[in-house]
């Protein structure tokens, strides 16, 4: 496994919106082992293909009470319930945090490494990098929620040392 070059603003790429994949070949298992590396290295929860140079579909997640991460290919929001203000980040924006509006639960569909398809129900922290990542991949960055510019600020360097981004 390898870590992955990290995308960050105000990169196109990140802007650009992913393309589906047609076959789920063996090198897509290991570039999602590669991203997952990469999203570990950088303490995240979350990261998009975009975020490392790749138009593909595909996210993984693993919050801290998962054992294993969610590896998602062609995920997409299904539905959404309720409204909540959250503090966010993004491994391609660091040292920032702001305050977006997410889902309070979200439905998400994607298809696994295997091709077959997987539902998600989630709430809270999964429910919110869920729909950081399908942003991501849409190329929708979380600043673009936010309500004011006064909603983001810049992390001094002792709050930035071992915070995790929200992706």
């Amino acid at each position: 496994m390898a870590i992955l070059n990290m995308r960050l603003v105000p990169d196109p790429i990140l802007r650009k919106q992913a393309k589906k994949i047609g076959k789920i070949l063996p090198a897509l298992k290991r570039f999602t082992a590669d991203m997952v590396e990469t999203m570990h290295s950088h303490n995240g929860v979350g990261l998009a293909a975009n975020q490392v140079g790749s138009l593909q579909k595909v996210a993984v997640i693993q919050i801290p009470d998962m054992e294993e991460p969610l590896i998602l290919v062609h995920p997409e929001v299904t539905r959404r319930e309720g409204e909540r203000e959250v503090v966010e980040g993004c491994l391609s924006l660091p040292g920032y945090r702001g305050m977006v509006k997410r889902s309070v639960k979200v439905r998400v569909r994607a298809l696994g490494l295997d091709g077959k398809v997987i539902r998600i129900n989630a709430e809270e922290l999964l429910a919110q990098a869920l729909e950081h990542e399908t942003d991501h991949i849409n190329g929708i960055l979380y600043v673009d929620h936010l309500e004011s510019h006064d909603k983001l600020w810049k992390l001094e360097p002792q709050e930035a040392v071992g915070q995790s981004e929200a992706n």
